[in-house]
């Protein structure tokens, strides 16, 4: 059986009040899905599949936590810096976006490619790097039948990486044209 939430856990903060919602109990070795799991209800794929896992979700959806494995592979790595590879905010932001629309599709029932429209009070906090492991957490705000809002926290290593308020909505029915 997995590890539950303890002392030693990255999703323990000094002040656990700062987080999104409360993650005591959670097991964080579980898997709501994995990725392949997660590719049946979001979109993105190849270099911009940003999650790995979905370790927890309420029973009602409306609070998820997802992990993103950052490893020396990745594509920003060589040049977000060289000798010192930080995890791109933008994409930290991304990852949650990707775990906001798979929340949002498990409610709605069927999957829907999305985008995100708002990124508000979005902050910085702590450096990712290179074999951590990303925590998001997600919190929905508002859910309606085209869009949605959610509280969105990165953790790792105890430490709160970021945190912003994200808005997405479904996008129309239109199949994208890629000029070849």
């Amino acid at each position: 059986m997995g590890d539950v939430i303890s002392s030693g856990s990255p999703l323990m903060l000094e002040d656990p009040s700062a987080l999104l919602f409360d993650v005591s109990g959670v097991d964080i070795t579980a898997r709501v899905s994995d990725k392949e799991g997660i590719h049946e209800w979001i979109p993105h794929r190849g270099d911009m599949s940003l999650l790995d896992a979905v370790v927890y979700a309420s029973e009602d959806y409306t609070e998820i936590i997802g992990l993103k494995q950052v490893r020396a592979g990745e594509f920003w790595v060589p040049g977000h810096f060289p000798d010192l590879p930080l995890l791109p905010g933008v994409i930290m932001v991304e990852a949650a976006a990707q775990l906001m629309c798979w929340m949002f599709n498990i409610r709605r029932g069927m999957p829907s490619p999305a985008a995100f429209l708002r990124i508000n009070d979005c902050s910085f906090r702590n450096a990712v790097t290179v074999d951590d492991d990303l925590y998001i957490l997600v919190k929905e705000l508002r859910f309606g039948s085209r869009g949605y809002s959610a509280g969105v926290q990165g953790i790792v290593d105890n430490k709160i990486a970021f945190e912003a308020e994200l808005r997405g909505m479904v996008l129309p029915e239109k199949k994208a044209k890629v000029d070849g």
